[in-house]
């Protein structure tokens, strides 16, 4: 079973991810593949998920869901986890899953392993592969209880489809809000359509040695790049108040696992490093030559960003239109 996140109206794509993996999953313990789609309307999703391998779909629509709670949630999770008695459940590793993924755990009294990158079965044991250690060393976890729970690191599993003949189930929940831990006064959603970084095949990142807040330069590169890329920022960057800390990427901020990560002006310290260390191919432009990153680069530019970034804007322009 997959829970297969909403966000602002619309489908993650990492809904697609644990699809794709659920899907192979259930293939080796020759079982079906169920998702949980949770809040109004979300049964307009159920085909998008069909696409993924998805055999059943369980929706449930109360009004009270249209906004996140965790507790709230977790009780729908917790129920249909318990009725239907799936072996296995994934959830993503995002905001939200990190969030509902332990709280759903709690109330069913298993563990659950956290942001996994690789998920296996040996019989009928899932076996998941996590970082370690800022990602100095990876650890192979296996969950004793029943279900197994997970939650896999956005972006880390390659989609593929593997169209099904979706059930629907629509499944009527009564919740307990007599004693809700918390209320959502207000929900501020980010309304500029740009990509989520923990979602973003390519990602610009920015740090110190941008002098400031302009970021055209970085803008200018990721527009080049097309819709899949947006800009991020190290802390040094967001401390100094040049950039939202939705833009962070590291330790305390956002770990993310683009399949590009050009790092501009970032000298690469381990909590950054934390955060992108798991990047497909990573290019760093920096002065310094002893910067920390060159260590973790696949691509390494030592020069004045200022003078690298136009002219690689340039070739990338000359390059992507040909």
């Amino acid at each position: 079973m997959i829970y297969g996140e909403i966000k602002g109206g619309r489908i993650k794509k990492t809904a697609f991810e644990l699809a794709t993996q659920g899907r192979k999953l259930a293939d080796s313990l020759g079982g079906d593949l169920g998702a949980v789609l949770i809040g109004p309307n979300s049964g307009q999703f159920a085909p998008d998920l069909a696409r993924y391998g998805v055999d059943i779909v369980y929706l449930v629509e109360n009004p009270e869901l249209e906004t996140y709670n965790s507790e709230f949630y977790a009780q729908v999770l917790c129920h249909l986890v318990t009725e239907k008695k799936p072996e296995i459940v994934l959830i993503s590793h995002s905001m939200q899953g990190k969030d509902l993924a332990p709280r759903t755990a709690a109330k069913l009294g298993v563990a659950t392993i956290s942001d996994g990158i690789s998920f296996d079965l040996e019989g009928s044991t899932l076996v998941v592969k996590r970082p370690t250690y800022a990602g100095k060393c990876f650890t192979h976890w296996v969950g004793l209880g029943s279900p197994q729970m997970a939650s896999a690191r956005p972006n880390v599993i390659e989609t593929a489809e593997n169209p099904r003949d979706v059930k629907v189930e629509n499944v009527s929940f009564a919740l307990d809000t007599s004693r809700p831990t918390y209320t959502t006064r207000e929900l501020s959603l980010d309304t500029s359509g740009k990509i989520d970084l923990t979602e973003a095949e390519i990602i610009v990142s920015g740090g110190r040695g941008m002098g400031g807040p302009d970021y055209s330069l970085l803008e200018e590169m990721a527009s080049i790049l097309g819709s899949a890329a947006t800009v991020g920022a190290s802390r040094a960057a967001v401390d100094a108040g040049w950039r939202k800390h939705s833009d962070q990427v590291g330790q305390t901020g956002k770990t993310v696992t683009p399949n590009l990560y050009i790092a501009c002006g970032i000298s690469g310290s381990i909590q950054h490093l934390a955060g992108m260390g798991s990047s497909k191919v990573i290019v760093a432009i920096n002065k310094d030559s002893e910067a920390p990153i060159f260590s973790k680069a696949d691509y390494g530019i030592v020069g004045d960003l200022f003078k690298v970034i136009p002219e690689f804007n340039r070739e990338l322009k000359t390059m992507l239109s040909e």
